[in-house]
């Protein structure tokens, strides 16, 4: 072919190395084998890069869950106020600030992704270093709708009261809830005129307190239940029926409260503090001595206190209650126990013309059971038999 060519067009033909075929064969191969590594190489490069790439974003992934949900136990619950002036942005840095968060930038990513955040001035119970859509979740509810359940089981004091508040909210005091009764802004349709104080005028049970309540606010719906379960027991006309006011028997209500453990011992009890009234002797109760005295002072020092909480010295009732009692110890001054009946073990010869009634009591065993006596012998036998058995 290529000597047809020459003889054709002669001089003005010039060789091209793709007329001899061996020739093109070899260049094809050469530019195969380049293109082949090219491609070789290409493929390496994208794969380090992919795998670089998926490298980092498991890094960034997993370094952005521990942002959101952070590694460990969370903190106690603590108080975050929200200003009126807060954004997202003032309200993130605060909360890394005050050690809520790890990052506030991830605070806000996290929430703009999830719908944003309507800010509500207001205190919020918050835990730090918790998940954050829980800590989101908090903060999406207005503080008048967050609550913490509140126990105040029956017998508790105001000071008591006072203190297990302030443990359980840690936005509340003490100090602020015994404030808030002794201001006298709060009262009872049960207290008597002159009488300031508000014990026994608290129904103990448990309380949701809202995040956006006072101390005053959660008084007052306490002393609000006290006298709904005061209608509901038929608190004025049956205290009316014992030939009493409705505040003496919340007062009698108080020591049994204290004094009794087992349910079956309330009426009975209420029926010695009953007899001893009708007889003008002393009640000679206990647990008046100790109401708001000094827990580790000796019994033997109590009695000897002049206080009118002691009724040893004095006979009577206390000035107010010594407690704030629960519905059953209500229920048992309303509805003291019958007298032993003729008879019974405790009603015995030496009774003579008296009657038979029950005016001692005594612990009797460990699950705090009382025995109950018509006389002192009998008594002095039961205490006796209590001292015997290591319960005095």
């Amino acid at each position: 072919m290529k000597r047809i060519l020459e003889r054709r067009f002669g001089a003005a033909w010039k060789h091209d190395p793709w007329d001899d075929s061996d020739a093109t064969h070899a260049i094809m191969l050469e530019r195969s084998r380049r293109s082949h590594r090219s491609v070789k190489w290409f493929t390496y490069v994208f794969g380090v890069i992919a795998l670089v790439g998926i490298v980092a974003a498991g890094c960034v992934g997993m370094w952005y869950a521990r942002q959101v949900n952070p590694v460990g136990e969370s903190g106690q619950v603590s108080t975050f106020v929200v200003k009126p002036t807060d954004n997202l942005e003032s309200l993130s840095i605060r909360l890394q600030q005050q050690g809520f968060i790890t990052n506030a930038r991830v605070f806000r990513y996290y929430v703009t992704d999830r719908g944003g955040l309507e800010l509500v001035p207001g205190e919020y119970e918050l835990r730090p270093f918790t998940h954050i859509g829980d800590m989101l979740e908090t903060l999406r509810t207005p503080p008048e709708l967050t609550y913490t359940n509140v126990t105040f089981p029956e017998g508790y004091t105001l000071q008591k009261m006072a203190k297990r508040l302030g443990e359980k909210v840690p936005r509340m005091s003490a100090a602020d809830f015994e404030l808030a009764i002794a201001d006298g802004s709060i009262r009872s349709t049960y207290q008597p005129i002159g009488v300031n104080s508000l014990e026994g005028m608290l129904f103990p049970d448990t309380y949701q307190v809202s995040n956006g309540e006072s101390e005053a606010q959660v008084i007052d719906r306490m002393v609000g239940l006290m006298e709904r379960v005061g209608r509901q027991e038929n608190l004025d006309s049956r205290s009316r029926e014992l030939g009493y006011t409705p505040y003496q028997v919340l007062i009698i209500a108080s020591i049994i409260e204290r004094e009794a453990k087992l349910s079956e011992d309330r009426p009975k009890i209420a029926r010695v503090i009953y007899n001893r009234l009708y007889l003008g002797i002393p009640l000679q109760v206990d647990a008046t001595l100790y109401y708001n005295q000094d827990p580790d002072l000796p019994f033997s020092a109590l009695k000897l206190l002049d206080t009118p909480y002691n009724t040893y010295l004095y006979p009577g009732l206390p000035p107010t209650p010594i407690s704030n009692p629960g519905r059953a110890s209500i229920q048992a001054a309303l509805n003291p126990s019958n007298n032993p009946a003729q008879g019974d073990p405790l009603c015995t010869p030496d009774l003579g013309d008296f009657p038979c009634l029950y005016l001692y009591y005594v612990l009797a065993n460990e699950e705090g059971g009382h025995a109950f006596a018509a006389t002192l012998v009998q008594h002095e036998a039961n205490v006796e038999r209590a001292r015997a058995a290591g319960l005095l």
